[in-house]
């Protein structure tokens, strides 16, 4: 029997856009402050290290809360979360361009994660409602909004360029400021109330807690392990901060995994990962966001340290990405709704492995030309697999869990990107432009590496996940009639 899909509204695009603000704040602060990097480097003066930690200090903050986030989702209201999220976000940003210091400027970003884990999966659970759970409307509204995070990402570099060479680099953080606003003010205006739509399910399962030990642990386990990559080449691996950093990090989480198989109300439901298309998914998503996180901090010190770029000719430079993330993020959802997901996402990795590939043979007398292809591929391959990577998660979970799920996914993401900034940025912190130009290759032939892993990853997911959730829950049932049978 042939299903009929719900139309594009115009309610629904106006939701659309109104969440996509979120995300686009949210992801544009992940690389707009990497054009600035040099910038703020020699006016504040700090080290290689000290570069890494302003970068990371939000990507650490953005990933370990997501999933208490959605949670506090859940309980709270998607809505009123975004929202308060976008007010942090802008007071954060603000004290991000007031900074004076290294310390303060780290300690604001981490702020900025905080309120990034408040809107985005939340802003992706606003969007999964809306849509009613229909498999093809569903693809298309996170095809736009995936696109609309991922241009802001592949933007950021070259709207820090102009911005910097405008008006300084704090400008990159003050520019936060209207767009929250508008935000906020469109979240009020166009974002329906969830509490109508989610009376049946939560009278039907109450509200789960917060799980603190959990969220404690995640912290401790990711900012250690983080910090140790970080100040490992500097300080050397037998330091004891280096070393205690893994062996914490090691310690907290194994306990991390212990603590939630045991607790009644996890924030990250291990049961999620008996599902092959959910545990692939994320595990793509990981591969892609260390290797692309990594590599645009990477480059961003190669334009400017190594050809001697200023900021508005690194983030030019860096425009090719922009293009590339546009056509294939809104071809992504047509490409899903045609093929499923199983499709872009292999094809996605083979295009980004090769462009990480073609960028292994650059070095430091390469042509600018020379980068153009493999700006092209990197982007495309990523922009036509992310949104069904994202569609894969949200299809394979009952319609109660998709914020728990989206937080998972985006928590997953976001900690592979604070590894991939520590690790690529380790290779590249020798001084030299030599030592930059080998760290850069050696990154880009492990970015190579993981999306071939990628691609198997991408093997395994289920091309149409929501039929298969659907056929799940129907051979459960009969199995839970017989149960209920036996008990009365």
């Amino acid at each position: 029997m042939k299903t009929t899909t719900a139309p594009f509204t115009p309610a629904i695009a106006r939701l659309v856009a109104t969440v996509s603000v979120g995300f686009v704040v949210t992801q544009l602060d992940v690389t707009i402050v990497n054009i600035a990097l040099a910038r703020i480097g020699a006016d504040l003066h700090a080290s290689v290290a000290g570069l890494q930690w302003i970068v990371d200090a939000y990507t650490l903050a953005f990933a370990v809360l997501m999933l208490s986030a959605g949670v506090l989702g859940d309980r709270l209201g998607a809505r009123r979360m975004y929202a308060g999220g976008i007010v942090i976000f802008a007071l954060a940003s603000l004290a991000c361009g007031l900074a004076l210091n290294g310390a303060t400027l780290v300690a604001a970003r981490a702020l900025q994660g905080i309120g990034a884990a408040a809107m985005l999966p939340n802003s992706l659970a606003l969007l999964n409602q809306a849509c009613g759970h229909d498999p093809k409307l569903r693809a298309r509204a996170v095809g736009l909004w995936t696109a609309a995070g991922a241009i802001s990402i592949a933007a950021g570099p070259v709207v820090g360029g102009l911005l910097i060479a405008a008006f300084g680099w704090r400008s990159i953080f003050l520019v936060n400021l209207p767009l929250c606003a508008a935000g906020l003010l469109a979240t009020f205006a166009y974002v329906p109330s969830p509490r109508a739509a989610q009376a049946p399910a939560a009278a039907a399962q109450p509200p789960r807690s917060i799980d603190l030990v959990g969220q404690c642990l995640a912290i401790v386990a990711l900012t250690a392990f983080t910090g140790a990559v970080i100040e490992w080449r500097p300080l050397g691996f037998t330091n004891p901060l280096v070393a205690g950093g893994f062996a914490l990090a090691l310690i907290a989480g194994i306990a991390f995994v212990i603590s939630e198989a045991r607790v009644a109300a996890p924030m990250l439901p291990l049961s999620l990962f008996r599902k092959r298309t959910f545990s692939a998914a994320v595990l793509f998503g990981i591969c892609v966001n260390l290797t692309y996180y990594g590599m645009v901090f990477v480059l961003s010190l190669y334009l400017q340290r190594v050809r001697g770029y200023t900021p508005l000719q690194a983030g030019l430079a860096f425009l090719p990405l922009t293009g590339g993330f546009l056509v294939s993020n809104v071809l992504s959802g047509w490409v899903v709704g045609h093929y499923g997901v199983r499709v872009p996402m292999i094809c996605g990795a083979i295009t980004a492995g090769l462009g990480y590939g073609l960028l292994h043979l650059v070095d430091a007398t390469t042509p600018l030309i020379g980068l153009l292809l493999p700006f092209l591929l990197i982007p495309s391959g990523m922009g036509l697999a992310v949104p069904a990577m994202t569609t894969a998660v949200l299809a394979s979970v009952e319609r109660q869990r998709a914020g728990t799920a989206s937080a998972v996914l985006n928590t997953a993401r976001q900690a592979g990107g604070a590894v991939g900034v520590a690790a690529f940025g380790a290779l590249v912190s020798g001084a030299g432009a030599a030592h930059i130009v080998f760290g850069m290759q050696a990154a880009t032939a492990i970015s190579a590496g993981l999306l071939l892993t990628a691609l198997v990853l991408a093997c395994l997911v289920h091309p149409e996940p929501h039929a298969q959730q659907q056929h799940e829950e129907a051979t459960k049932r009969p199995r839970n009639a017989v149960r209920a049978t036996e008990r009365s």
